[in-house]
């Protein structure tokens, strides 16, 4: 028996280095069908989910027709364009990346950000988890990035190979070039991921509203770009290995002064040290001893909601971030809320930020390339799953993150 025991034992140290081996094998196997498959992802900020049914938009249909559509994606709350930028990078929601909206606070740090100033969109410090081009950096894979939120600052120490400073005059078209560009350089210099944008048509829907005749036309000169874009990628000589996902942050409601709430008529701003604002959400750090006082006057107020820290609930993720503040105050759907009488420049048109739940804040999916099916719709899924879906086409090992592949896996072949 002992003499068994010894053949047995021998046996398997013997198969050990085997079993290494082909795990070794399998690994290199999987990184070399991976090696030459490439992902541009382009994001048109404020495309609401029906806008594409509304419009004459046959380029979008031709990626639909090739590929995958969404019914609608669900953006991250808040539904503004920086936090779900950032989650669409880093499979994270707001509370868990830190980027909790456009314009915050952070207590830790005693810093502000806010998305106009140069300085802070460039610090690292603000910026948690990994981004999608950090993941594929880190694992000898060149990125690429033509304007997206967390791009231009290091994260982990680290930038895409390629990167552009945000400049709202570059041509939507010279974007396309730069990015077919990128996908000519010799191969060991050429981004195998990709991610730009657009500011439009959200800079015009905040401006018209998005149920204007305006946004229509606009939607369709971003489709007929679309359409350059697919014939400059089909004539690439990647063409065959390239997956294409054309997405957006959030949608857009119109909103009125005939529904607009004026908090003056509830508390004092002086009761509050630090107030962050939007049109539909606030967070306010109250002056000492003020926190029970504004919550106990706000809380049975018509058309909006407030919480305390760590009680929002649970389906927005949300709150529970030191850069949240003590109160966070949202809007009831297509509400507004603010400081004073209704003002005509900033309460009508359009706007977002409102629970990621409203039907208005959400917005589109279309892909096509190897990786995806063929005229296949796709039930709703979450912004948070797209770093999921696209470490799975690269073959990256994917960082921890609160998205899920199961709610996207079923689009790809």
């Amino acid at each position: 028996m002992k003499h068994t025991n010894t053949f047995k034992y021998l046996l398997l140290f013997l198969a050990i280095p085997a079993l290494l081996a082909f795990s070794q094998c399998d690994r290199v196997l999987q990184n070399e069908e991976h090696h030459d498959v490439y992902v541009v992802m382009l994001s048109m900020d404020g495309f609401r989910w029906d806008y594409a049914d509304r419009a004459h938009t046959p380029n979008l249909d031709r990626i639909a027709r090739n590929g995958v559509r969404a019914e609608y994606v669900i953006p991250a709350f808040p539904s503004n364009t920086f936090p779900n930028h950032y989650t669409m990078a880093t499979g994270l929601y707001p509370d868990n990346h830190g980027l909790v909206n456009n314009n915050f606070y952070c207590p830790v740090l005693d810093m502000t950000y806010t998305m106009r100033d140069r300085e802070a969109v460039e610090n690292g410090v603000f910026y948690g988890g990994e981004p999608i081009w950090v993941t594929a950096e880190k694992q000898g894979m060149t990125s690429a990035s033509y304007f997206w939120v967390g791009s231009e600052a290091p994260v982990q120490g680290i930038q895409p190979t390629y990167w552009k400073e945000y400049n709202v005059q570059d041509p939507f078209a010279a974007r396309i070039d730069t990015v077919a560009t990128w996908l000519q350089l010799p191969k060991e210099q050429r981004p195998q991921l990709i991610t730009f944008y657009f500011n439009e048509p959200d800079s015009r829907g905040h401006y018209t509203g998005p149920d204007s005749p305006e946004i229509d036309v606009l939607v369709e000169e971003l489709d007929s770009l679309v359409g350059v874009m697919l014939d400059k990628f089909e004539t690439l000589p990647v063409a065959d290995r390239l997956n294409l996902i054309v997405t957006s942050d959030h949608g857009m409601t119109e909103v009125s002064m005939d529904k607009y709430v004026d908090l003056e008529q509830y508390i004092d701003r002086d009761w509050l040290d630090i107030a962050f604002r939007s049109t539909a959400m606030m967070m306010w750090q109250p002056e000492e001893g003020m926190t029970d006082s504004i919550y106990n006057i706000l809380k049975d107020a018509d058309h909006l909601s407030i919480w305390k820290t760590g009680e929002l609930p649970e389906g927005l993720n949300f709150g529970h971030n030191p850069r949240t503040l003590d109160l966070v105050v949202l809007a009831d759907s297509a509400y507004s809320i603010g400081w004073g009488e209704p003002s005509e420049h900033f309460n009508t048109g359009g706007a977002h930020g409102w629970d990621n739940l409203n039907k208005d804040m959400h917005t589109i999916f279309y892909a096509q390339g190897p990786a995806f099916k063929s005229n296949h719709t796709h039930p709703p899924f979450e912004l948070v799953d797209l770093y999921p879906l696209i470490t799975r086409i690269l073959g990256l090992d994917p960082a921890p993150v609160d998205g899920k592949i199961e709610r996207v896996e079923g689009m790809l072949k």
